[in-house]
Formats: C-alpha cells, structure tokens, sequence
C-alpha cells in the first residue's frame, strides 16, 4: 500500500514530466530535466519509474481514457446536429484544459506512434469506426448533410486540437493574446452551415457521399 508521501511523490514526478515531455517531446526529454522539475533527486525518481519510458507510458495511459470520452457520449439516440457540435465543443474544451496532454499526444503521433500503435489500430480505430457509422446512418436518413463520417470526425479533431497544439504559433499571431479567442463562435457557425441538411436551408436532400457506403453496410 502506497503511503501518502509516496503518491505525492509519484504526482509530483508525473506533473514535471507532463510539462518536459509536451514541450521536449520523448527524445528531447531526459531524466534528470525530470527529476530537477519534480524538485526529487534522480535516484529517487528512479525508486518510482524505472525509466524514462516507464513514465511515459503512465501519462499515455492517464491520457487515454480522457481522450476517448468525448467520442464515447455521442448518443445515438439524441438529435445528430446537437450530437456532433456537442462533440465538437467538448474537444475544443478538452484542447483549453488539457493542452500540454494534447501535445503529449501529438508528439507521440508525430514519432510514429511507436508506443499507441496498438491503442490506435484497435480500441480507438473500433470507437471511431462504430461512431462513422453511427453518422452515415444519419446522412442516410437525410438528418444531416451529405458528408463523409471519417473525414468529418479527423476535422473536428485538427480544428480543436490545433489550439493547443499550435498555440505559441497563434500567439505569436494574434500578438499574444488569447489564442482561443472567437473560436468558439467561429466553430458553431462553420459546423452548423456544414451539418445543416440541404432541406434545412429550402434545398433537396442529396445522397449520402460515396465513401459512406463502408461505414453504412452498402
């Protein structure tokens, strides 16, 4: 049984890598920029993590569960505009609060993903497939505008998440100021005009996309 100094120890050696690692990346990150972070010595943060890619590892796995809950709370059952841009403003949230956690993510994708490979190939590809075709049924049944599922999914990913991953290129921008500022209303408005069915705005419904047909059975 873990004392009480022992998980303060533990948090602490956790909270200093989540900052080394989401601005230095796993290559650039080294123990003893850990350790000096966490305030421990590195013999002591070796009692904890017998290496460095043993504390990698715990903040992916800390991270993974985070990450795929907004994708999981979409309901099936609920109306498809309010779901998605639902989804939308939860990841928007996610990249405000969590962005060291969101470029940890992308420092790993951008390696290859040598680590969440399998994560990736299974448990998220499952997700993100059941979701597609969750949205194709909607596209079919004119709920919502003819779009592919997939793409639609990966966009709602690189607009939210770019805030936090991007966010000293906004800065330097915007001239330091909020990075995040009007992207809220921004994002309704694009996603609504793009989800919006054709009948909705006094067109016809079209058919759905193509590359629907995988996520649909067809």
């Amino acid at each position: 049984m873990s004392t009480r100094i022992q998980r303060r120890n533990r948090g602490l050696i956790l909270e200093a890598a989540l900052d080394v690692f989401s601005s230095r990346g796993f290559r650039g990150a080294t123990l003893d920029e850990i350790a000096r972070a966490a305030g421990l010595s590195k013999p002591n943060l070796l009692y904890y993590f017998d290496s460095k890619e043993a504390i990698h590892r715990a903040l992916l796995d800390d991270l993974l569960e985070t990450w795929l809950e907004p994708l999981r709370t979409i309901d099936p059952q609920g109306d498809p505009q309010a779901e998605i841009m639902a989804y939308m403003r939860r990841k928007l949230q996610m990249a405000r609060d969590f962005p060291r956690e969101s470029r940890l993510f992308a420092n790993e994708i951008l390696q290859g993903a040598p680590r969440l490979g399998d994560f990736i190939a299974g448990e998220l590809r499952t997700l993100v497939e059941d979701r597609c075709q969750l949205i194709a049924r909607w596209v079919a049944q004119g709920r919502l505008a003819p779009i592919d599922p997939l793409h639609l999914v990966l966009s709602i990913w690189s607009l939210t998440q770019h805030y936090a991953d991007f966010d000293a290129q906004i800065r330097l921008i915007r001239g330091g100021t909020d990075p995040m500022a009007g992207a809220d209303s921004f994002l309704d408005t694009l996603y609504t005009r793009l989800l919006s069915p054709p009948a909705a705005v006094g067109g016809d419904p079209a058919a759905p996309p193509s590359s629907c047909a995988k996520y649909s059975g067809g």
